[in-house]
């Protein structure tokens, strides 16, 4: 029969053990996160590393931030916790009451370049969206539109994308409209690359990387668009958001497709063996590979961002998804793998994943 003191140094260790597992439970619940990672309004995420710093920028559409700028902005030093820093771009002159849609910044010789559209809005329904490139002296801004990097053939180009080649020269991807129906496409937005003359200028020598061929990007059927004299278009389709990246010798452009209000709104990709292209497929057409909503879980993943986790290692796709009342699009991240069959996000996740 144990004694008091054997049952007492029991009773101690058991407590002891205990309060280890206790201990280990919330170190490993501190290393875990779930998404959405930043539960307010932020659709269109891109995610600028800086200096070890991370920098979120978000669509604003008419709305200011606070401080009566345009686009919301974030940091971060782990992905995770963020903190609201107000807005970045200082409002242009003669814009009141348009749209501001989808901001991207890169670095380059000691200047952030901030790419992104305006247009539409209160302004009107028959004004489309052009591209425009602010400048700022810090990551943060306030951001100085600077110029326009106009597409004469396009009445509507969104979702301006820079990318920096091997070479070192820029290129620039977007969304434009082609409204007709030739070699089997399918009428609305697809995407496009032109190279960049600067930092603020277009060569003008644009080439088609993407066109709709497919159901699943189907926007809205008997869509009527002002835009375009009040034609109604039997389908219109949607290729957006565009964002490169090399790998293996090959040009991955990813992009969203579809209705951003649907179950269908996804990422997939196309892949070229030189920047200009051509692109291709490679064997999709049925659907998101990428990224793809989850029913009962997660709607509308998309619109994103790659950026590498704090230690350098992993890539991580950035996109917001929508909350279940669908009010707003929420920052969410998942890690993102090359496999036998192509580029896939482990994801869109909505339960605890480990810290990046």
């Amino acid at each position: 029969m144990p004694s008091r003191r054997t049952f007492l140094q029991q009773a101690t260790a058991g407590l002891a053990s205990l309060a280890l597992l206790n201990q280990t439970a919330c170190a490993a619940a501190a290393r875990m996160y779930t998404n959405p990672v930043y539960a307010g309004q932020f659709p269109d995420p891109f995610v600028l590393r800086h200096a070890g710093r991370y920098y979120a920028f978000g669509t604003t559409g008419q709305g200011r931030t606070p401080d009566g700028r345009i686009f919301t902005l974030l940091t971060s030093d782990n992905l995770v916790d963020w903190k609201p820093a107000g807005g970045a771009l200082m409002p242009p002159a003669g814009a009141e009451g348009a749209d501001f849609w989808a901001p991207e910044v890169v670095f380059h010789n000691g200047t952030f370049y901030m790419y992104y559209s305006m247009g539409g809005g209160a302004i009107g329904a028959s004004v489309g969206h052009r591209l425009h490139v602010a400048t700022s002296s810090t990551p943060q801004g306030p951001y100085t539109q600077a110029a326009l990097l106009d597409v004469p053939a396009s009445k509507f180009t969104i979702d301006a994308h820079p990318f920096q080649d091997t070479d070192g020269q820029w290129y620039l991807f977007y969304a434009r409209d082609f409204i007709d129906s030739a070699d089997g496409y399918r009428p609305g937005t697809g995407l496009v690359v032109d190279r960049l003359l600067d930092m603020t200028r277009l060569a003008g020598e644009s080439s088609t990387v993407m066109r709709a061929r497919h159901d699943w990007t189907v926007f809205e059927k008997n869509r009527t668009m002002p835009l375009y004299g009040g034609q109604t278009f039997p389908e219109w389709h949607t290729l957006e958001g565009p964002f490169v990246r090399q790998h293996g010798g090959k040009y991955y452009c990813f992009y969203s497709g579809a209705n951003f209000l649907t179950p269908r709104y996804g990422v997939d990709y196309c892949v070229a063996d030189s920047i200009m292209g051509p692109y291709s497929e490679a064997g999709g057409g049925q659907g998101p590979r990428v990224l793809a909503a989850v029913a009962g879980h997660v709607r509308g993943p998309g619109h994103h961002s790659h950026v590498l986790s704090p230690d350098g290692k992993t890539e991580y796709l950035v996109y917001h998804a929508w909350n279940k009342e669908m009010t707003e699009r929420q920052l969410c991240i998942d890690p993102l793998t090359w496999t036998t069959q192509g580029p896939r996000c482990q994801g869109p996740s909505y339960r605890p994943q480990p810290l990046p």
